[in-house]
């Protein structure tokens, strides 16, 4: 082979490489990302559980504060934290496979 196929075939393999040092760094911000919002969420979900049964809830709604029925809310966050942790588990995998991608491509 000569000396420019194997600087193009090095050029490639490194920007391949960086690629997928890229995705890996992506998959990291957003693994912490729904980490914070996973217990943000868990967050509300304990105060909710202090709440006696006559407590009122109010939901955010732009500028206005809007009153939400106790059983609404519950299911809201209840779902919203079943979300979350379905999502960090395919964010989990897809670290996991460009991890292993990662150091495929390092040993190369």
């Amino acid at each position: 082979m000569s000396a420019q196929v194997i600087e193009a075939k090095l050029e490639a393999e490194s920007r391949a490489f960086q690629k997928l040092q890229k995705d890996l760094t992506k998959a990291v911000e957003s693994r912490q990302q729904l980490d914070s919002q996973r217990q943000e969420n868990e967050l509300v979900k304990k105060e909710f559980d202090m709440l006696d049964g006559s407590s009122s809830i109010y939901k955010l709604v732009g500028p206005v504060l809007v009153k939400q029925e106790r059983t609404e809310a519950f299911a809201n966050v209840k779902n919203r934290l079943d979300l979350i942790n379905a999502e960090i588990k395919r964010v989990e995998a897809q670290l996991q496979d460009l991890t292993q991608k990662s150091e495929k491509k390092r040993t190369e």
